[in-house]
């Protein structure tokens, strides 16, 4: 089995912690002993709090350090460029380097560059609150995307960093699909019609990223799967996949599981739980084509 998730935040905690990247009580498991090649997305997050000159520090930092742990554990960091199916196959552990909070750039336009030359394929436009870029879902002033951010999506397409759009304010989405050309992508969101979480995307959005060729990953985090977070389990992934499967995405849903990042399900606790999602999907008539 292939396995690829579009989120985590295990290397904010790692570089954080000042921890290896395979520490072993982190969600994201990089053992050998698994029996599927997996192919992870680690983002670095900007937490809100974080100044933007920190923040592009931190994003700084991350880079150097992902690369050389990627170096040190054998692990292919891919450019988005040279990634295939075949390819992914040989490496049993591979990633791709992103980012969450548009933060990182620190207001600076001329670093959507930098950041693609050092390997982003990536950029999740916000977290919950406002930044330079645009509106968090949570952010009180619903701005969407200010003058900033229209240049800096401009520009992410320019340069190959896709855009996402997981964490972003209604406001904001809309924004994104009016200022710019090509697909886009919510790499950790799930149903708003399943859960009512102002994270989730509404059927419409799901519908919009659809056509605009863009993706999904479904979320692990136990509030956005289930409006009783405590009652979250591995069967409210099967429903949200479902519904959003219903409204046409077949092509286009993956998994963005959120690991070292979320409050997971009980029955969930991390990457060693994926074969059992795996095999709830087979028994529910997904065949493994599908997966």
């Amino acid at each position: 089995m292939n396995f690829i998730d579009l989120h985590c935040d295990t290397l904010y905690k790692a570089v954080t912690q000042k921890s290896k990247l395979d520490n072993p009580s982190y969600e994201v498991k990089l053992n050998n002993n698994s029996n599927f090649n997996k192919l992870q997305c680690y983002a670095i997050w900007l937490p809100d709090n974080l100044e933007s000159k920190n923040a592009e520090k931190l994003f700084f930092e991350s880079a150097d350090y992902l690369k050389s742990e990627c170096n040190r554990l054998g692990i292919k960091l891919f450019d988005i460029g040279e990634f295939t199916d075949s390819v992914f196959s040989k490496f049993q552990n591979s990633a791709f380097f992103t980012v969450e909070n548009g933060k990182a750039l620190n207001g600076k336009i001329e670093n959507v560059k930098r950041f693609a030359e050092l390997g982003v394929r990536i950029m999740t436009l916000t977290w919950n609150d406002k930044n330079e870029i645009g509106s968090g879902a949570l952010s009180n002033d619903k701005c969407g995307l200010t003058d900033f951010g229209k240049l800096a999506v401009a520009e992410m397409e320019k340069y190959g960093i896709v855009v996402d759009v997981s964490h972003a304010s209604d406001e904001l989405f809309y924004d994104v699909v009016n200022h710019t050309n090509k697909p886009f992508i919510a790499t950790h969101s799930n149903s708003r019609t399943i859960t009512q979480n102002p994270r989730n995307l509404t059927d419409e959005q799901i519908k919009i990223i659809i056509q605009r060729g863009g993706i999904i990953g479904l979320n692990l985090h136990g509030a956005f799967l289930n409006n009783n977070p405590d009652k979250a389990c591995m069967e409210d992934v099967l429903r949200h996949c479902e519904h959003i499967l219903s409204l046409g995405c077949e092509d286009s849903l993956c998994f963005g599981t959120d690991f070292d990042g979320c409050d997971l399900p009980k029955d969930i606790v991390g990457s060693d739980s994926i074969g059992g999602i795996y095999e709830l999907f087979l028994k529910n008539n997904y065949n493994e084509s599908i997966l």
